[in-house]
């Protein structure tokens, strides 16, 4: 039996949408019904204008996370993020429409083509790579009682093949309701993603993404060593290293070393960024943008080299409000300010904004037991003047997990003490 390293990453976001309850009355009946999938209709091919929006939105986002929990391994989901807000969008109006627009990067996109491309990109990334599993799931989970407008949920069911369900929020059982669903859909990897449930919510829009790939080239157990690994502060741990010989698309300059280990059959992979030791991460974080992700990108080649890479294991939980005002939000999150008028007919006396996004993530890279075929990597070889590579990811490092079918990234992180 051969042993194959592997990822598994599981991530839930979690919108809790509020209404300033009015004081007397209250909203209609709900008529929301369950649908576990979205009608059957044409899919076209991704959107290059919808995956760019998102490379730049999931960069920003991910910079704010860098400064609020500097010095943390941080570990998020840009597309989960980006469904979700997507999803969220279909309901807003004036000037909260115009400002998750911009914070999405999708001005001058219609809503109709962004829930088209939306649409076209989970399709394309469901079927992205036979060998690995990739599953994205929306629900909306609706307090019994509250009338949404139909076009809203109509939308989301479409577009994003949300589960749409009432539910008594006053129930005990509410909340493992929530959570049930989420452990499901994450493979058990995320297991609770709600405590309690506020007397003023009326909505919640849940994002999960379960992702498991074994790598293309196999990690030989035997090679895998104790070795030093060192922090921030300059301290050492020893920690498990796994180490490969291969052939790998490769990029090395004055600031990084980074290197692309495919999943599968090639479509996805982990891209692995280590800062130089005459550099740090906080310089490299300092460059990092969508434009720079892009360069970078169109200037790895396949070499021959050595990769030595940590085992680790990473659990990671933010609430996202502040980092998504610091993106010009604002306004969704303000009870006088919202305008989510598209989405639910409040009264006079009320109204509906965002009460908190909260963002759980769970990533496992490691080694197990598992019989499949190992996939060969390429027969031909380097020009003779070009030296093969050593990396040693050895301090703190930056990773993705990219669909290189469309160029989504799926998952960011910094891991500056693996587990």
């Amino acid at each position: 039996m051969k042993r194959y390293a592997f990822s598994k990453v599981g991530v839930a976001l979690l919108f809790s949408v509020l209404s300033v309850m009015p004081p007397r009355g209250g909203f209609a009946a709900s008529t929301l019904s369950k649908s576990s999938q979205a009608q059957k209709k044409s899919i076209a091919p991704a959107d290059s204008k919808l995956i760019a929006a998102n490379t730049q939105f999931g960069f920003k986002l991910f910079d704010q996370l860098a400064k609020q929990d500097a010095g943390k391994n941080i570990f998020v989901s840009p597309s989960s993020v980006a469904f979700a807000l997507a999803m969220i969008y279909n309901g807003a109006s004036g000037e909260t429409q115009q400002a998750m627009a911009k914070a999405l990067e999708v001005n001058g996109m219609s809503l109709q083509e962004l829930n088209r491309a939306n649409a076209a990109l989970q399709a394309m990334l469901a079927s992205s790579d036979p060998k690995v599993q990739l599953n994205v799931a929306n629900s909306l989970w609706a307090r019994k009682g509250v009338t949404f407008k139909p076009e809203f949920i109509k939308r989301n069911q479409e577009f994003f093949a949300a589960e749409v369900s009432d539910l008594d929020f006053a129930l005990p059982s509410a909340p493992t309701t929530l959570n049930d669903w989420v452990s499901q859909k994450t493979n058990g990897k995320i297991d609770k993603i709600v405590e309690t449930i506020p007397s003023d919510a009326i909505l919640y829009l849940i994002n999960a993404i379960y992702f498991k790939g074994n790598w293309a080239q196999q990690f030989d157990k035997s090679k895998t060593k104790t070795d030093r690994f060192t922090l921030l502060n300059g301290a050492k741990k020893q920690h498990p290293m796994m180490s490969q010989t291969g052939r790998y698309r490769y990029l090395e300059n004055d600031e990084f070393q980074a290197i692309g280990l495919p999943y599968g059959a090639g479509s996805m992979s982990m891209y692995v960024f280590l800062p130089g030791k005459n550099s740090d991460l906080n310089k490299f974080m300092a460059d990092l943008n969508a434009a720079k992700w892009e360069s970078w990108m169109s200037q790895l080649r396949s070499q021959e080299g050595n990769i030595t890479l940590p085992r680790f294991k990473l659990e990671y939980e933010v609430v996202l409000n502040n980092a998504l005002k610091s993106l010009g939000m604002e306004s969704a999150f303000d009870p006088q300010r919202a305008n989510f008028r598209e989405m639910c007919a409040a009264s006079p006396s009320a109204n509906v904004f965002i009460g908190e996004v909260k963002h759980k993530t769970f990533v496992e890279v490691n080694e197990e037991g598992t019989e499949a075929a190992a996939v060969t990597s390429g027969g031909m070889r380097a020009t003779a003047f070009i030296p093969p590579f050593n990396m040693v990811v050895d301090r703190p490092f930056f990773c993705t997990i990219r669909d290189n079918q469309t160029g989504t990234v799926l998952f960011m992180g910094l891991v500056v003490e693996p587990k």
